[in-house]
């Protein structure tokens, strides 16, 4: 294994997370959706198959309507007997209605036990589900009423390896600057863009996704026993570029995820480990924590055949796509705070952590960070 300097590597100390409101459960959203495209009892029983093979158990949402009676809906509303899907401006307008308020709540969770919100130096905002300027970076700093000279930057549209990409953003902040104090937050409110047309990409959109927030922060300073980023690897496979898409509409954003994706993740993703791990001198056998965005269980389950994993390798992806289903880039973030907490409670030394997230392109992107 590769002999690092502590002082050269960034530090992730703290990961927060946070959901909305509203909590529902799958076999809720399930008739949601059953009562919104299905006309038949088989579709329907088609439909009810999918959700209970999902691997989801809980989803939350910023929006109440999935789980009332349709006359206390205020959202998607009923009409002749359809649902009825606002157009983009009052999606947008619910987005900066909540974003922010839950952002700073999950920023300032994160930071506490460390720093004062004055000592942040960096904040990058990550989001794929809502847009507006100024926007959520400038919305969070009012909030908080942080410095107004602090270096920010968003990152937006890059779908669920975002979280990863903040982090090499970070890491390079940490790199040129040793006082740094990099929070990243990612804020995703994917129920949003719910769609009433019948479409299989709708159908799976109104299966897989959901709410939530995530936040870490990372220093250039070993004060605090943390992750310690080591490298980052990113590839994209333009075959798939047409299978996992996110596009603007009039009536919201639109998802493309086929049915091939858990496929292409499983003819690439061991050749994808084997070269982001030699960037590192490791091999698969130095990794002792897989880190890996639960997209789907059929794409956990396409990682475990292709890199011949225990049945417990990826517990906790599965973990929490059982408990919050799939919210896009702060996903990851909630299994990396797992495995930091299992961890930290383990008093655990010499971990290797790969973690690995996929999004439109098809980009696959990857971090090495080591623990103890």
């Amino acid at each position: 294994m590769k002999d690092y300097k502590n002082y050269t590597l960034s530090n992730i100390v703290s990961i927060a997370t946070g959901v909305p409101a509203y909590k529902h459960l799958q076999k809720d959203l399930f008739n949601f959706a059953d009562a919104t495209f299905n006309s038949n009892e088989q579709d329907s029983r088609k439909l009810r198959f999918l959700y209970n093979q999902s691997g989801i158990a809980y989803r939350h949402s910023i929006i109440k309507d999935f789980c009332v009676p349709a006359s206390e809906r205020n959202f998607f509303s009923l009409e002749d007997g359809k649902t009825q899907v606002p157009d983009i401006a009052q999606r947008m307008a619910l987005y900066n209605q909540f974003a922010a308020p839950l952002s700073v709540k999950v920023i300032e969770d994160c930071i506490a036990p460390f720093i004062n919100k004055n000592d942040i130096t960096h904040l990058i905002t990550v989001s794929c589900t809502g847009m507006s300027a100024p926007g959520l970076d400038l919305q969070i700093m009012e909030a908080m009423d942080l410095p107004n000279n602090i270096v920010r930057t968003s990152i937006n549209f890059m779908g669920c390896y975002a979280a990863i990409h903040g982090m090499r953003l970070a890491d390079a902040f940490c790199k040129t600057n040793p006082n740094a104090n990099v929070v990243v937050v990612c804020t995703e409110f994917c129920t949003l863009h719910f769609q009433s047309a019948y479409t299989v990409d709708n159908l799976t959109a109104s299966l897989l996704f959901a709410d939530g927030c995530a936040a870490f922060l990372m220093q250039a300073q070993h004060q605090h026993k943390g992750l310690q980023l080591q490298n980052f690897y990113a590839e994209v496979s333009f075959k798939g570029k047409k299978d996992m898409a996110w596009e603007l509409s009039p009536t919201g954003f639109l998802m493309t995820l086929s049915g091939y994706i858990p496929e292409l993740v499983k003819a690439d993703f061991d050749k994808l480990v084997t070269n982001a791990l030699q960037k590192s001198n490791l091999t698969k056998k130095d990794v002792t924590q897989w880190c890996v965005h639960p997209g789907g269980k059929k794409i956990l389950q396409s990682i475990e055949d292709s890199m011949h994993l225990q049945n417990t390798a990826l517990q906790f992806s599965y973990d929490v796509l059982n408990d919050y289903g799939n919210m896009s880039s702060p996903t990851i973030l909630f299994v990396l705070k797992k495995i930091l907490e299992n961890l930290q409670q383990t008093n655990a030394t010499n971990e290797t952590i790969f973690g690995a997230a996929f999004g439109p392109g098809l980009t696959m992107e990857t971090f090495t960070a080591t623990y103890g």
